[in-house]
């Protein structure tokens, strides 16, 4: 499933980002090969997804083959010419009994126990060790609907829904080299904040605050998606991650503060959608 949205990010909502702001501009064609390449990784943790997914496909590849082997080996071993009346057997006997559960608990072994191995530890160690909120670190909440990304920075403050916030849409800008915090739900129903090029995602639910965070290493601009089937425009539900250094990203912050002051309607209790930040430790 992930890989089809990957494939789907690079055909269609890459192209649409490229050709963005150019009048007339046609979609960025790209040849197959490189359509079904994953989006480039630009996290910290994201080479352990890849290798991951490496693993379990040359492991299935591998069983894949002497499925294959199997089904076209017995067929031409057992074709009617070699083998006239046809022998029946229910699979009831000791051997038979013995090679199916020998095959089953070598696939249990080689494939199950070695994917939930590597799996849990990653996810324990890498994906659950979140920063100290004590650390230098970017906090920010995000709020899904249909169809369409909120972001809320807290401002000079310090202290998010107050006044002096940053809030964007479907414009998320973060500074590469430091540890990112989100705190996310929705406001109308499920929806999945996803980041292919960080290989991560996690579910946006009205009345829960779900929790990630990741370490971005290279500047650019990437996608931003909804992996949650979310009604009829669900495809539309798209975002663009700016990814700053961290001067580039301080002087942007300073330019959206002071121009908040200006535009922010203070009065309109539909801009205080955030919350108070929740300690992750």
């Amino acid at each position: 499933m992930t890989l089809l949205l990957d494939l789907y990010l690079k055909l269609f909502v890459s192209s649409t980002f490229a050709a963005e702001g150019a009048a007339g501009a046609e979609m960025v064609k790209v040849g197959f090969w490189e359509a079904i390449k994953p989006p480039v990784d630009i996290s910290t943790y994201g080479h352990l997804i890849d290798s991951l997914f490496m693993l379990t496909t040359k492991l299935i590849l591998f069983f894949f083959f002497f499925v294959c082997l199997g089904i076209f080996g017995f067929s031409y071993l057992y074709n009617k010419k070699r083998h006239p009346k046809a022998l029946y057997t229910h699979g009831t006997s000791k051997k038979q009994i013995g090679i199916v559960a020998f095959i089953g608990a070598l696939v249990f072994v080689m494939v199950d126990m070695q994917i939930t191995t590597i799996s849990n530890h990653d996810y324990v160690n890498v994906f659950l060790n979140y920063p100290k909120e004590s650390d230098d670190i970017v906090r920010v909440e995000v709020l899904g609907q249909q169809w369409a990304w909120n972001f809320r920075y807290a401002g000079k403050d310090g202290v998010f829904n107050t006044e002096d916030d940053v809030v964007t849409l479907n414009d998320l800008r973060v500074p590469a080299n430091k540890k990112v915090i989100f705190q996310i739900t929705a406001k109308d129903v499920i929806h999945a904040l996803y980041f292919p090029n960080a290989r991560i995602k996690v579910d946006a639910m009205p009345g829960r605050i779900s929790r990630l965070w990741f370490e971005l290493t290279k500047p650019g601009v990437y996608d931003i998606a909804c992996a949650e089937i979310c009604g009829t425009f669900h495809y539309k539900m798209k975002a663009r991650l700016t990814v700053y250094s961290q001067a580039e990203y301080d002087q942007w912050m300073a330019e959206v503060q002071e121009r908040s002051k200006y535009i922010t309607e203070v009065d309109r209790v539909e801009n205080y959608w955030g919350w108070k930040w929740v300690a992750s430790n």
